[in-house]
């Protein structure tokens, strides 16, 4: 079973940067795409970004194109996604998650980790 584990949310002043990581175990990562979601209370899960298997290919919701950067690091089973220029509506619990097929559909995705909090306030 894939497992994901995120890491380094927190709170940043609006305008500021955070760089989430997702470490993944369990199966080879070389055989799952994986994507970014967050979830803002009393809102939908929402995908933001997208990786493909090689990481040639990515995607990103137009809330944060141009702004956020994943990439991924297969020999150290981790995903990243940058986070530049934080907007107070990028706030939420992000998840990782892998999936066998490729998108930004949350029904895409098989595994999940269990989140970790961003919060963008001044």
């Amino acid at each position: 079973q894939l497992q994901l584990v995120e890491s380094g949310g927190g709170l940043v002043q609006p305008g500021g940067s955070l760089r989430l990581s997702c470490v993944i175990s369990g199966f080879n990562m070389d055989f799952w795409t994986i994507g970014w979601f967050r979830q803002a209370p009393g809102k939908e899960r929402e995908g933001i970004s997208c990786i493909s298997r090689s990481g040639d290919i990515s995607d990103y919701a137009d809330s944060v194109k141009g702004r956020f950067t994943v990439s991924r690091d297969n020999a150290k089973s981790t995903v990243y996604l940058q986070m530049n220029s934080l907007k107070t509506e990028d706030a939420g619990v992000y998840y990782c998650a892998g999936g066998g097929d490729y998108g930004l559909d949350y029904g895409l995705y098989d595994y999940w980790g269990l989140g970790t909090q961003v919060t963008v306030s001044s």
